[in-house]
């Protein structure tokens, strides 16, 4: 008895597989045989597609930037530069390296 191995589709296929779906003009049987997928499977696509249609459009993009606390980013400037002071400072001292300042 021989095994199928498991198809893996690329995301595009799957959409278009869906669009198809979609678009109503072939029934299920008909795209499942044309698409050599099963009919569940293009269900699945389909509803998925249908779900994930409105953050196309929607506040996804919106929550995708991050928000930034400038006050703590302007505390870390002061902080490592403060740092770099103090130990170009204490080279110079040491005398291994030389103020270029």
């Amino acid at each position: 008895m021989t095994k199928k191995t498991r198809r893996n589709h690329s995301p595009a296929f799957k959409a278009k597989v869906a669009l198809a779906a979609v678009k109503g003009e072939k029934t299920l049987a008909e795209l499942a045989s044309s698409f050599e997928v099963h009919q569940s499977q293009i269900t699945n696509w389909k509803a998925q597609l249908l779900d994930g249609a409105a953050g196309v459009f929607g506040a996804g993009s919106v929550a995708a930037e991050p928000s930034i606390d400038l006050k703590a980013l302007h505390a870390k400037i002061g902080e490592l530069t403060l740092e770099n002071d103090f130990l170009s400072g204490a080279l110079n001292k040491a005398g291994i390296v030389s103020a270029k300042r």
